[in-house]
C-alpha cells in the first residue's frame, strides 16, 4: 500500500508512532516537512496546552516530562515523559519553529487522576490500567496493550515481531524502522505500513473489553473534529500507532460524547519537570519504557555512521576507566559488528551486534566493563532542564533558590558529597538535606564517611530523581519554604508518633535540620510520652537517639537544655527499671535486652562529650546498675557476662575480680548452656577476642571449662560458642589457635621467649633495642634525653 490512505482529501494526517522511537521521530519530522499542516495535534493531556510555548525556551532541554497532579492531593500525579528522540517532542518543536498551533488531545489529566482515585476507593479494580496511566499517560504504542481477557494483554510490537520471525521486539523495530531510512522517498510510507499492521491487529484482538482505551480514543476523535472545523484539511495527528485504526474509524459524535459522559474529575495543575534517561528505561520501572534510551538518543543525534561513532564513544569511556583500548580495537569492533549483522541477516548492525563486538574486542570477553558501558551509555544519566518560568508550587521555587545559593546542582548520576559542618556552606547544605528528608524528599541519603570520623563531618549520596518533583509538590501543603514546611511537618509527626523511640528520633532530626521552632513541640510530646511509658526496653531504645541529639546540638551550636533534662530523667528511669526487667528472661529476650544494655552504655559514654550534661552522676549510677546485674543469679548469663565486660572496660573491675566472676560462672555447678551464654556476653563483640589473647588467665578458664563440658552437652553449647568466636577478626582467631596449640598457662611470656617457643625469639637483642633510642629522642624531644640515657628498650621479635 502507498501513502494514499494518509493523504485522502479532507482526512486528517494520522501519524502513528512508537513513543520514544528515534525512527518514528525522524519519520514524523519528514512527514511534517512534506505535508506542512496548519495545526499539529499530539497525544497528551489538554491541560498542558498553555505550556506548549515553553518548549521553545533556550533553557528547555529534554528529557523532560509533563507532570499533572491533583491540587488537593499533590501525591496523586501522572507523568508524560518526552525525550529529544520522542516523536511528540519533534512534532512539538516543529510546530513552534514554523508558527503552527500545537495542541494535546488525549483524555484530560483531570479525568485520569480522578479515575485512578475512584478505582482505589473501589478496592483497586483495574489497577493495571491505572498504573499504566500513572507512569506515561498512555504515551507508548508498545505499552498500549488491549486485553485479550481478564488478565491477558497483547503487546502490538511483540505480536508483529513474532509474526516476522523475531524473538525480540526491539530488534525487529530496529530492522524495519531504524535501519530502513525511515522517511526517505515517500515520507508517509512508514506510517501507512504501520497503520495497516495495527489495523490488522485490532481487527484480530479488538479492545478485549478494556474500556479505558475506548474512552481515550473517543476524546481524541472529538478533538480532531474540532480541529477540522477550524482548520479544514490541514490537521496532522501524532499519536501511538495502536490508536490510529480507532481514530480513522467513522463514529458518531453522540456516541463519542456518551462514552465521556459522567467521568469523574478533579482540579489539576500541570507543569514541565526534568526527566532522565534512566527513568525512560524499563529497568527504572517505567511502564512505557525502552531498553536503551542512550542508544536511541545516539541514533537520533548522529548524522551518519552510527555504529562507528557509537563504538568510538564506548572506547572513550573505557579509556577513561583505565582500560587499554586503542583505535585498532575500534576498527576491529566495527568489522566484527558488521560481520555479525551479515551472519544474522540484519540490514545494519544494531545494538546487539555492537554490544557483542565490544564484549569480544574491547572487554576481552568480560561482562564487568560491559556493565559499565550499559549503565553509562546504553541507558545513561542524562538529566533534562526546564526554564525557571514554568509553573511550580512556592516550595519548589524556594528549593531551587536554595540549591543555587548553596551551589548544589541536581544531577541524575549518583555522587558523594562530603560536608564539613564547621564551615558555613557545609552546615547550610547539611541543614537543607536533613530538612528535605523530613519532608520525604530523599534527594540525599546519609552514607558512611571515607574522610574520617567525627560529629563535624557528614557524607551524603545525592541523586535527583524525577519523582522528587512530585514529592516537592506534595510537601508544599506544609509551607511555602523548605524551613517552614519542615517545621510544620516535624510538629505534625511528633503528635502522630506511635512510640517513644520515634519521638526521640524526630528530636534528633530536628536538631540536625536546625528547626528551633519545631523543637519545643517535639520536646513537649517527648516529655509526655516518656512520663507515661513504663517499658524499660522502650526507654532504653529512646535514650541513644536523645543523647546523639545532645551531642549534635553541641556541635552545631543548637540550644539543648531541654533535651539534657529529658535525657537525664530518661536515664534515671532506665536505671531503676533495668534490673527487675532483666530477671527471668528467655534466651531471645535476653539477647534483645543485651542490645539495649549496650546502647545505653554507649549513650552514657557519648554523654560525657557534652559539656552541659550531668554525666558524672549518671555514669556512677550506671556502674552501680551494672554491678547489680553482674551479681544477680536471676539475670540470664549473657547479661551478667556483658555487665562484667562493661565494668572491666570502664576500669571499674580489676583483672583478678573479672577472673573471679568468670570462674564462678564456669564452675562445675553451672549448666553448660548458661556458662556458654555468660562467655558470649563477656567476650562477644568488639575487643572480646583481644581480652583472651592478652589475659591467659581468662583464656585458661575458658579452655578448662570447655574441655570439661560433658559430651552430651557439648553439641548444645557449640553453636553458641561458634557464633561468639566466628565474629572475631581472622588475626585474633589465628592467635587464639596458636595459644590453644601451645597450651595456655603452661609458662609465662619470659619463659616462653627464653625457650624459643614458636612465635617468640630466643632472647632480647640489645643491639637492636638500642637502635630505637635515637627515634624515641626525636619523637619525645631533647628534654627527655636525660631520662632515657642509659635505659634500654627491650624489643621482642
Amino acid at each position: 500500500m502507498n501513502g494514499s490512505r494518509a493523504r485522502d482529501a479532507g482526512q486528517p494526517l494520522l501519524l502513528g508512532v512508537r513513543h520514544h522511537g528515534p525512527g518514528s521521530a525522524k519519520a514524523v519530522r519528514a512527514a511534517l516537512e512534506a505535508s506542512r499542516p496548519r495545526v499539529v495535534l499530539i497525544e497528551g493531556p489538554p491541560e498542558a496546552d498553555p505550556l506548549v510555548p515553553l518548549a521553545a525556551a533556550e533553557d528547555m532541554r529534554p528529557p523532560v516530562a509533563l507532570l499533572a497532579h491533583a491540587v488537593d492531593e499533590p501525591g496523586r500525579s501522572a507523568f508524560w515523559p518526552l525525550a529529544g528522540f520522542s516523536p511528540e517532542w519533534v512534532a512539538l518543536r516543529w510546530a513552534l519553529e514554523h508558527g503552527v498551533p500545537a495542541r494535546f488531545i488525549d483524555l484530560p489529566a483531570a479525568h485520569t487522576l480522578a479515575w485512578e482515585r475512584d478505582e482505589e476507593d473501589r478496592g483497586g479494580e483495574d489497577m493495571d490500567g491505572g498504573e499504566k496511566y500513572g507512569e506515561d499517560g498512555g504515551m507508548d504504542a508498545g505499552a498500549e496493550q488491549d486485553a485479550l481477557g481478564e488478565d491477558v494483554r497483547v503487546d502490538p510490537l511483540g505480536v508483529l515481531a513474532d509474526t516476522a520471525g523475531y524473538d525480540d521486539a526491539e530488534r525487529w523495530w530496529e530492522d524495519v524502522v531504524e535501519h530502513r531510512g525511515a522517511g526517505k522517498g515517500d515520507a508517509l510510507a512508514p506510517f501507512t505500513a504501520l497503520e495497516e499492521a495495527m489495523t490488522a491487529l485490532r481487527e484480530t484482538y479488538g479492545s478485549g473489553g478494556h474500556g479505558r482505551d475506548l474512552i481515550r480514543e473517543a476524546h481524541m476523535r472529538l478533538r480532531i473534529r474540532d480541529a477540522r472545523r477550524e482548520f479544514e484539511d490541514g490537521v496532522a495527528v501524532v499519536c501511538g500507532a495502536w490508536h490510529v485504526p480507532a481514530l480513522r474509524r467513522r463514529t458518531g459524535v453522540t456516541a463519542d460524547r456518551a462514552l465521556l459522559k459522567g467521568l469523574p474529575k478533579v482540579k489539576t495543575d500541570v507543569t514541565w519537570v526534568p526527566w532522565t534517561h534512566r527513568r525512560l528505561s524499563r529497568a527504572g520501572g517505567y511502564g512505557a519504557g525502552i531498553d536503551s534510551p542512550g542508544w536511541y538518543a545516539h541514533l537520533f543525534a548522529v548524522p551518519d555512521r552510527p555504529v562507528e561513532r557509537w563504538l568510538t564513544e564506548v572506547a572513550g569511556l573505557l579509556r577513561a576507566e583505565d582500560r587499554t583500548v586503542s583505535p585498532g580495537h575500534v576498527i576491529e569492533a566495527v568489522r566484527l559488528a558488521e560481520t555479525l549483522a551479515a551472519l544474522r541477516g540484519r540490514p545494519l548492525p544494531g545494538l546487539g551486534e555492537a554490544t557483542d563486538a565490544v564484549r569480544a574486542v574491547m572487554c576481552e570477553g568480560s561482562d564487568v566493563p560491559l556493565a559499565l558501558v550499559h549503565d553509562r551509555l546504553v541507558v545513561g544519566d542524562v538529566l533534562g532542564e526546564v526554564p525557571h518560568t514554568v509553573p511550580a508550587v512556592p516550595l519548589q521555587r524556594d528549593l531551587e533558590r536554595t540549591q543555587r545559593r548553596l551551589r548544589l546542582r541536581p544531577e541524575a548520576a549518583e555522587r558523594e558529597l562530603d560536608l564539613d559542618l564547621r564551615e558555613e556552606t557545609g552546615a547550610a547544605r547539611s541543614r537543607l538535606l536533613h530538612r528535605l528528608r523530613l519532608l520525604g524528599i530523599d534527594w540525599g541519603r546519609p552514607a558512611a564517611s571515607r574522610s574520617g570520623t567525627g560529629t563535624f563531618r557528614e557524607t551524603w549520596r545525592l541523586r535527583w530523581e524525577p519523582e522528587l518533583a512530585v514529592r516537592t509538590a506534595e510537601a508544599g501543603v506544609w509551607g511555602t519554604t523548605v524551613l517552614a514546611a519542615a517545621t510544620a511537618k516535624a510538629e505534625a509527626d511528633a503528635v502522630d508518633a506511635r512510640g517513644l523511640a520515634d519521638v526521640t528520633t524526630l528530636a534528633e532530626h530536628c536538631l540536625l535540620a536546625a528547626l528551633p521552632d519545631a523543637l519545643p513541640v517535639v520536646m513537649r510530646v517527648l516529655a509526655d510520652r516518656a512520663a507515661l511509658d513504663t517499658d524499660v526496653a522502650h526507654l532504653a531504645q529512646a535514650l541513644p537517639a536523645l543523647v546523639r541529639s545532645l551531642r549534635y546540638g553541641d556541635v552545631r551550636g543548637t540550644g539543648t537544655a531541654a533535651l539534657t533534662e529529658v535525657a537525664a530523667g530518661l536515664a534515671e528511669r532506665v536505671f531503676v527499671g533495668l534490673p527487675p526487667a532483666c530477671a527471668g528472661l528467655d534466651a531471645d529476650a535476653a539477647e534483645e535486652m543485651r542490645g539495649h544494655v549496650d546502647a545505653v552504655h554507649g549513650a552514657l559514654s557519648l554523654l560525657g562529650d557534652v559539656p552541659a550534661a550531668p554525666d558524672g552522676r549518671l555514669r556512677a549510677r550506671w556502674r552501680a546498675v551494672l554491678r547489680t546485674l553482674s551479681a544477680r543469679d536471676t539475670v540470664p548469663g549473657v547479661l551478667r557476662g556483658r555487665a562484667v565486660r562493661l565494668l572491666l572496660d570502664e576500669g571499674e573491675l580489676a583483672q583478678d575480680e573479672a577472673a573471679r566472676f568468670m570462674g564462678l560462672a564456669l564452675s562445675p555447678g553451672t549448666p553448660p548452656a548458661d556458662a556458654a551464654a555468660w562467655i558470649e556476653g563477656f567476650v562477644g563483640g568488639s575487643g572480646g577476642g583481644l581480652l583472651l589473647v592478652h589475659d591467659e588467665r581468662l583464656f585458661g578458664l575458658v579452655d578448662r571449662w570447655l574441655t570439661a563440658v560433658p559430651t552430651e552437652a557439648f553439641t548444645d553449647v557449640l553453636p553458641l560458642l561458634r557464633r561468639t568466636f566466628s565474629a572475631y577478626e581472622s588475626g585474633v582467631r589465628r592467635t587464639l589457635g596458636e595459644l590453644v596449640r601451645r597450651g595456655p598457662g603452661r609458662r609465662d611470656r619470659t619463659d616462653t621467649a627464653a625457650a624459643g617457643a614458636p612465635g617468640f625469639g630466643p632472647g632480647v637483642d640489645e643491639a637492636r633495642a638500642d637502635a630505637v633510642l635515637p627515634v624515641l629522642r626525636l619523637l619525645l624531644g631533647p628534654d627527655c634525653d636525660e631520662g632515657t640515657r642509659g635505659e634500654r628498650v627491650e624489643v621482642r621479635r
